[in-house]
């Protein structure tokens, strides 16, 4: 098996070159029990032509704010090898030449969980999923996050050389091979920059109120507007409904109470406007992916 890293300007090289590194691992411990290889080969825009075959074909995580719009010549080379039977992988920003490339039409995918709204103005045909960390579609493989290369490199392993050979390498480079999902990692980033003024008086209200009745109806009250126009106006300039846009203000406030407070889950429910932590605890699994308290295990400040 023999695959291309491709090492576009402004790719981030410690994706590039860590993938190398966990391909030549895994090329060890595969020769001890007697499997094949799986070569790699790093590929600069200028090395790109269409005699070499590969099986697959990854992009990295880049370092810069452009996102492969204009690398026309990479989008055809990627679309040629997609042709040719190659899986095309991609690791968080990475996606965006995937589907620059026309390639994520309609198909399942993720990148970095910041990036989700850029991505779906970009690409509104790709079924966007940025919650998970990586989804295998069989001839497309994408994982969000900037460390999700990691994880990439292990399914590579895994799909080509087995699982043995992955619990190996983990080992060796001490890696946790268990799966993780982005939700556990993403914060709260509600959109300030609507202009709107008075949505962003409210949600600054929000922000230092969050126990308080923040109901559809008291949100009105509060700002002398009727309920229709409030939900209107806030899910137009916040891309969310005011019910949706409670919740995860609410679960981040609990999130900072766990990362820094030792204060009771209990008590952390009431300080952030909930009144039955069962029902708080299943939102918080349901928005994190973890309870609560495995989520301060994790991610405790200590």
């Amino acid at each position: 098996m023999k695959i291309a890293l491709l090492a576009y300007e402004g790719a981030q090289m410690s994706a590039v070159l860590g993938l190398g590194d966990i391909l030549t691992v895994a090329n060890r411990y595969a020769e001890e029990v007697g499997m094949g290889r799986v070569e790699y080969a790093v590929l600069q825009p200028g090395d790109l032509d269409g005699e070499t075959e590969f099986d697959a074909v990854v992009l990295p995580p880049n370092l810069t704010g452009g996102r492969g719009d204009t690398d026309q010549s990479i989008h055809r080379w990627i679309a040629d090898r997609h042709g040719d039977g190659a899986i095309l992988c991609s690791a968080c920003a990475g996606a965006f030449w995937l589907g620059h490339a026309g390639a994520l039409d309609g198909r399942p995918v993720t990148t970095h969980w910041a990036l989700e709204a850029e991505f779906r103005a970009a690409f509104p045909r790709a079924d966007l999923h940025p919650e998970h960390l990586l989804i295998d579609d069989h001839d497309i493989v994408t994982t969000g996050g900037v460390m999700a290369w990691v994880d990439l490199g292990l399914f590579l392993v895994r799909r080509w050389l087995g699982p043995d050979v992955v619990s190996r390498t983990c080992r060796h480079m001490l890696i946790d091979p268990q799966g993780r999902e982005q939700r556990n990692y993403r914060s709260f980033r509600p959109r300030m920059d609507h202009g709107d003024d008075p949505i962003r008086a409210l949600q600054h209200w929000m922000e230092e109120n969050a126990a308080f009745d923040l109901t559809l109806s008291a949100l009105a009250t509060g700002t002398g507007m009727t309920e229709r126009t409030l939900q209107r106006r806030f899910a137009q300039a916040t891309g969310l409904p005011v019910s949706r846009y409670v919740q995860e203000l609410r679960i981040e406030k609990a999130r900072g109470y766990l990362e820094r407070t030792a204060m009771p889950v209990s008590d952390i429910c009431w300080a952030v406007g909930y009144t039955d932590a069962s029902a708080f605890s299943r939102l918080f699994r349901s928005i994190c992916g973890v309870s609560a308290s495995e989520y301060r295990r994790r991610f405790a400040v200590t």
